[in-house]
This record gives structure tokens, sequence and C-alpha cells, in this order.
């Protein structure tokens, strides 16, 4: 009887212990699957937020630090749809004629119709988390530069997954542009 209620117990700890080993591997595989998935998402959101800065850098000569600000813009911003035909009195063809043909919405641009343009400034996987945002000046080299940083911790964006985990890797946030440096780079690339 007591081999038996031995061979009972060491099996039911094999188990146990086998199913252990398997979660100690398929955690940070599970981890990793959906880290990546986030991650996407994000950038994703910060190359939008990026674009929408260019361009409204390109109408107002800076960036702006405000949502409002710029969600505003992209409701009621319009750029140019511009058609570029080889100058036919060039034989080299290196100059063109440009001409604007229509103007289409900053939004539409960047997200297509119907979009809702005001969801840009949360991080995805939160609940309406904000994206740090900010836009100033720095002096590089004696010249007055504009510059942008938006910003997405990594805490909130992975909230609910491991802790441990997202303590193991070294990214601390994901980013686009620097208050540092006039750099529009994503600290992705």
């Amino acid at each position: 009887m007591k081999k038996v209620i031995i061979q009972v117990v060491l099996s039911v700890l094999i188990i146990v212990l086998g199913y252990l080993v398997y979660e100690s591997i398929m955690a940070p595989v599970r981890f990793n699957k959906e880290y990546r998935k986030r991650s996407e998402l994000v950038i994703e959101r910060m190359k939008h937020i990026r674009t929408a800065q260019l361009i409204y850098k390109s109408i107002h000569g800076k960036y702006t630090g405000s949502f409002d600000t710029l969600v505003a813009f992209m409701e009621t911003g319009q750029v140019p749809v511009v058609k570029m035909v080889p100058d036919p009195n060039d034989t080299t063809f290196t100059r063109s004629i440009q001409d604007t043909v229509g103007y289409i919405n900053v939004g539409d641009s960047i997200f297509g119709p119907d979009a809702d343009l005001s969801l840009v400034r949360f991080i995805p996987y939160t609940e309406n988390e904000p994206i740090e945002l900010q836009a100033g000046t720095i002096t590089k080299s004696n010249i007055q530069v504009s510059v942008f940083q938006a910003l997405a911790p990594k805490e909130k964006f992975l909230l609910g997954l491991d802790k441990h985990l997202i303590g193991q890797d070294k990214v601390k946030s994901i980013k686009v542009g620097s208050m540092e440096e006039p750099s529009t780079d994503g600290n992705w690339e």
C-alpha cells in the first residue's frame, strides 16, 4: 500500500514539475509575442504623430506640444495635392513643373477617411493614458531649432503583463523625436 501511495505522489509531483518547467519556458514566449504586438501598435501611433508634426511644422514653422492643437490641425488643416509634369522645354528631364490640383485634409492623408483622430493622443492598450508630448526650441551650432518629442513609457503600454519580464527589457519607453537633439527619429529605428 505504501508503494502505491509513493508512486501516486511521485506521479503527481512529476506532473506538477513538468507543468512548472513548461510554464517557465512559455511565459517569456507569450510575453515576447504580446510585447511585439503592443510595441508595433505604439510605434505606428508614434509614426502618425511624427508625420502630423512634420506637416504642422512645414506650415507653422515649429512643432506643437499640445495634442489639442495637433488634433485640431489634423481635422481642419489642408495639404496640397501636387501634380508634377516634366518641363517640355527641358531635354534632360531634370526640371519639372508643379501644379497644385487640389487639397486634402491632413488627418485623411495620414489615417484615411473616417478615422477617429482624437485617439492619436492615447497610448494603445491603456485606458486613455496620454502619450507625453513636448515641443520647444534648442540652440544647435548657434541656430535656434524647433524640436518635439512624443513618449510612451513601457510600463503603461505593457500594463497587465508580467512585471518581472517588463523589468528585464532595457527599453524604458518608445519615443519619437528628441528635446536634446534636432531629430525626428524613433528609438525603434
